[in-house]
């Protein structure tokens, strides 16, 4: 008996071992075709590089002005889930709480859902031709209200169920003592649902971040370019074959992501798995 349970853990073992090391092997491909010298990606190109560079770091930010993409990205990203936010935790926590009255909160919380359905290219040219005579074409406020619009139903729809499953009396109690609906909500709710923002958050941050669509349409000045549109102007006609370049902005785009989920780890987890057990 104690044998058959050795060689089933065993057997675990080394299923997840080759399931983790199917994953991990792009992320480092990644990384060594970043760090490998160009002479070395001809030809049979080895698992492990003969020798380490750093030049295309380097010709990413000297050459191609990959840093003032980077920052553009980080200002999209930063404002826009930001502000959806802001919206979306509102506008979920007045659909959750049924002591506010609205007619149309249940047709509402469909047109909101029909939003989310549909695809992002079924607003483009509406939306190109609001833009446009606003004269915002040639800026970044494009992209940032296209990220709000895609990210705020998103956030309704996963905060509603962390709010529904708040306790109203502890609503109640503060309001008894005094508490304004604002205090109730700021001081009160959010730090009850951090877990929920914490994921939400993430998931919000990793879309605008990596937002292609919008950004190819919508962003017709180079100055303005975001990471994913770097990448892309990248893989150009004169450079399709330095596979190290792209590789190297490869790296540089998910090190924001990663850093955020390694700081909110402990939320992400609550909040991700908040609702799979119901008591």
């Amino acid at each position: 008996m104690k044998r058959k349970m050795k060689a089933s853990t065993v057997v675990k073992g080394v299923v997840c071992a080759v399931l983790l090391l199917v994953a991990l092997f792009p992320i480092y491909w990644l990384v060594a075709m970043a760090i490998r010298p160009t002479s070395e990606m001809t030809g049979h190109i080895s698992v492990i590089p003969a020798s380490l560079t750093m030049e295309h770091f380097r010709q990413l930010f000297t050459a191609k002005g990959f840093g003032k993409a980077i920052v553009n990205s980080l200002q999209t990203t930063l404002v826009s889930t930001a502000l959806s936010l802001m919206i979306g935790l509102c506008a979920a926590y007045i659909i959750a709480r049924s002591r506010f009255r609205l007619r149309v909160k249940k047709p509402l919380t469909y047109w909101i859902l029909l939003v989310r359905v549909l695809p992002p290219v079924a607003f483009t040219i509406p939306l190109y031709g609001m833009f446009s005579k606003l004269g915002v074409l040639y800026t970044k406020i494009p992209v940032v209200l296209a990220c709000i619009l895609i990210n705020i139903p998103l956030i309704i729809w996963f905060m509603i169920s962390f709010f529904q499953d708040l306790p109203e009396d502890i609503e109640e109690s503060a309001q008894i003592d005094g508490a304004t609906e604002w205090q109730l909500f700021r001081k009160i709710v959010l730090p009850l649902v951090a877990p929920g923002i914490a994921a939400i958050a993430m998931l919000s941050f990793m879309y605008a971040w990596n937002e292609y669509t919008y950004s190819i349409i919508f962003v017709q000045s180079p100055s303005n370019y975001t990471v994913p549109l770097a990448l892309a102007v990248l893989n150009t006609e004169d450079n399709l074959t330095n596979f190290g370049l792209v590789a190297a902005g490869g790296v540089i785009s998910v090190i924001p992501i990663t850093l955020f989920v390694i700081f909110a780890q402990n939320y992400l987890i609550s909040g991700l798995s908040s609702g799979a057990v119901k008591e």
